[in-house]
């Protein structure tokens, strides 16, 4: 009779052992744990200041954790270069600086480099990345201007289309709905939800928690004092943990099917 291989455990593209996330003297996050699975959307939530943009520039490479290591596809950030974890990881600054006056197109075609060999120029598929990235976020006719001459949301959903164009693996998003409409928001957010549905991996720091309890599957609490709190957004967002969160009483209301949380 045969006998059935052992079925292989798939693997997780972002895993985070033991770090501690630091500040100077401060212990923002003490021994963060967890495994970032193919097609999970995962929200970060806390006060200002308690460490979510640092702790999520520790997962993409960008600083090292005060202790504790960071494994992406099973093997140790510190031991990859920049380029082979741009290649699997694109990050989404919080604020994003207009810099040399490209066009909007230039500006997008550059998270292509990553992928090309060095002293490569990019062709007409990364083009037609990029344009279709563009596409995607409601600005292909404006691929011509200058990026300087758009707006604050504009530029925030040109940095979007580039990360989008950089095709990576993990995404992570630090406050993705900076200076978007309620209508933009929802279509960024709907966007990633979709990648992480198609089996990408999504993480992103949220200031509304109404937003986190939409579009993500599971939400971590940081509190900024070394504490977290991780588990299903279901479970973990609700009017007593954001309060104690936020410091700050919250109530949830039910609308369309859909959790509310408010300033009470």
């Amino acid at each position: 009779m045969d006998v059935p291989a052992a079925s292989k455990s798939p693997i997780v593209p972002l895993a985070v052992h033991g770090v501690t996330v630091t500040a100077g003297s401060r212990l923002l996050v003490r021994e963060l744990s967890l495994e970032l699975a193919a097609g999970e959307f995962l929200a970060v939530l806390g006060r200002n200041g308690s460490g979510k943009t640092l702790t999520l520039h520790t997962l993409a490479g960008l600083r090292p954790p005060a202790a504790g290591e960071v494994l992406l596809d099973t093997v140790g950030l510190a031991s990859l270069s920049r380029r082979q974890i741009a290649c699997r990881i694109g990050v989404l600054t919080q604020d994003t600086d207009a810099g040399l006056a490209t066009t909007v197109l230039e500006s997008v075609l550059i998270s292509r480099h990553p992928h090309l060999k060095l002293l490569q120029r990019e062709g007409a598929a990364d083009r037609g990345i990029a344009r279709a990235s563009l596409a995607s976020v409601g600005l292909a006719e404006l691929e011509g201007r200058n990026l300087d001459s758009l707006s604050g949301g504009e530029q925030r959903r040109v940095a979007i289309a580039a990360l989008l164009a950089q095709d990576p693996q993990v995404f992570l998003l630090d406050e993705p709905t900076n200076h978007l409409d309620p209508q933009h928001q929802l279509a960024v957010l709907g966007r990633f939800r979709a990648l992480a549905d198609a089996g990408r991996t999504v993480m992103a720091t949220l200031h509304d928690p109404t937003l986190a309890a939409r579009f993500a599957d599971r939400a971590l609490l940081l509190y900024g004092d070394g504490r977290y709190r991780l588990g299903p957004a279901a479970d973990v967002l609700s009017a007593q943990s954001l309060g104690e969160l936020y410091q700050s009483a919250m109530l949830e209301l039910h609308a369309g099917g859909r959790r509310i949380f408010v300033g009470a």
